[in-house]
């Protein structure tokens, strides 16, 4: 399946990127263009009838220069044609010595025995949602779509789907722990902060194995920069796992005149009989 996270010793490969989608080459109404009919990617970013920027497209997180994945896994390589990957979307903690990560003991132990298991335990490779944050740093595309009180954001690794709720509503009194927690965003300027609650314990926050508790407090910054870049800024917090909250910063780049295409884990599913320490 091309969407499963698969990596051994040897090889990490991410879902494949837009050029793939359906609808291929399928001109979107209200892009920019240059004069070779390209989009313009550098074009200002559009605005809702709000006034407030619209950050509806498609979306994926920008892949790490190879040098700093080098380091992430030694004597490793991106392949199979897949698109490079974030180093977050590898290892949450990637900007942090080792010996310098905030990470509580107990979720150290549980993260090395995840690595020794070389990605056999992780959700994804179960046909599990990816979760909060992994779902934008993922190397696959995911959709924005816009309305007055809400944003949806659709996976396409999973075929998932995430609501932002941005009508004033606050979080649920007697929330039920779920896999994408719940989401409310409010505008500070140009930026839309988001701030996400109400987690389960069950997904990893990276293809490495980091995991969290059901105290998870996700805080994520979008500023759509032109009309082709968004900045990503994700705070982590939670006191069960970590030491302090951190935050990092990352980019996601428009796939334009594309759209994502259906894909379901299950469906002829056959690496997870190949996966496991050697």
């Amino acid at each position: 399946m091309r969407n499963r996270i698969f990596w051994s010793w040897v090889i990490v490969a991410g879902a494949a990127g837009g050029a793939h989608t359906q609808w291929l080459n399928q001109r979107v109404p209200g892009t920019p263009r240059l004069r070779d009919g390209k989009p313009n990617l550098a074009a200002p970013a559009p605005r809702a009838p709000n006034g407030k920027p619209d950050l509806s497209g498609i979306w994926q997180a920008e892949g790490a220069p190879l040098e700093e994945l080098g380091k992430l896994l030694p004597g490793g390589t991106n392949g199979l044609g897949e698109d490079v990957p974030s180093k977050y979307f590898l290892n949450i903690l990637s900007d942090f010595k080792p010996e310098e990560a905030p990470i509580r003991p107990a979720a150290a132990q549980i993260f090395q025995q995840h690595a020794s298991a070389m990605g056999k335990e992780s959700p994804e490779t179960h046909c599990l949602p990816l979760g909060v944050p992994m779902g934008e740093l993922v190397p696959a595309p995911f959709k924005v779509l816009q309305t007055p009180g809400a944003i949806a954001l659709l996976y396409e690794a999973d075929t998932s789907f995430r609501q932002i709720y941005t009508d004033g509503r606050k979080h649920p009194e007697d929330m039920q722990p779920a896999w994408m927690g719940y989401s409310v965003g409010t505008w500070e300027g140009d930026a839309l902060v988001v701030d996400a609650v109400g987690f389960n314990d069950r997904s990893w926050l990276d293809a490495f194995g980091h995991t969290h508790s059901d105290a998870l407090h996700v805080t994520e910054r979008f500023h759509r920069r032109d009309f082709g870049h968004m900045d990503l800024q994700v705070t982590i917090d939670d006191p069960k796992t970590f030491t302090r909250p951190f935050t990092f910063k990352t980019g996601l780049r428009l796939l334009p005149d594309t759209d994502l295409i259906e894909s379901y884990c299950a469906e002829n599913e056959k690496d997870v009989t190949h996966l496991g320490a050697r």
